[in-house]
């Protein structure tokens, strides 16, 4: 499929699947809602008001960059919440904090985060958190598609691909992302009676041929 069909929110899907921990070790389309003034989420998916986040590793400044990248990664849209809503800040912080963390992964972290408003000033005149949302655009479609990247903005390809796979990690992990995903596992099933056929047609398989692959 072409980098600019592929629906950001079905990229993240899949790389939210992933294991944690490659996400740790390691949109695409750009977000259909502001990051100042986003759309208010479906009344299902909301999260409860969250008390302040005590920070482990990441500075104020690195905190408010990390809240505004995350969201034009997530926005919040009418089906769910965005990244911030979900805690995917403190998901990172938490990760770049613990023992496992290599430290060569916080010094990526914080070294992107600084390319980024560096950037961002050397363009606009303001760091990445301060820009106007087409202005932050301008920046993540510069980095965002690594096989068309210039040369110039390897450092920020590289950041910015592992923020993007963490924050998927983070996003559905989360009690928002599951409902997102409209993921119904843990759920107790009385009875069985098979795969529904509406999921079966969407899979284009039936038991039929199952059947005939298994003898």
């Amino acid at each position: 499929m072409s980098e600019d069909r592929v629906s950001r929110r079905r990229v993240l899907q899949v790389l939210g699947v992933a294991p944690i921990a490659a996400a740790v070790a390691g949109a695409q389309q750009a977000p259909r809602t502001p990051h100042t003034t986003p759309n208010q989420p479906a009344g299902a998916t909301s999260a409860p008001a969250r008390a302040p986040q005590q920070r482990r590793f990441f500075t104020v400044r690195e905190w408010r960059t990390v809240s505004v990248l995350a969201d034009d990664v997530i926005p919040r849209d009418e089906r769910s919440g965005s990244a911030t809503d979900a805690g995917v800040p403190a998901y990172i912080d938490f990760h770049m904090s613990v023992p496992e963390t290599s430290d060569d992964a916080r010094v990526a972290m914080r070294g992107g985060l600084r390319w980024l408003d560096t950037e961002s000033r050397k363009r606009f005149g303001v760091p990445y958190a301060s820009a106007r949302e087409a202005q932050r655009h301008q920046i993540l479609d510069d980095i965002a598609y690594p096989s068309r990247a210039k040369p110039e903005f390897s450092n920020g390809v590289a950041f910015f691909s592992n923020f993007r796979n963490m924050c998927a990690s983070g996003f559905f992990s989360s009690a928002i992302g599951h409902k997102d995903l409209q993921y119904m596992g843990n759920t107790f099933v009385p009875e069985w009676n098979g795969c529904p056929d509406a999921a079966l047609k969407k899979l284009g398989v039936s038991y039929d041929l199952m059947e005939r692959k298994a003898q």
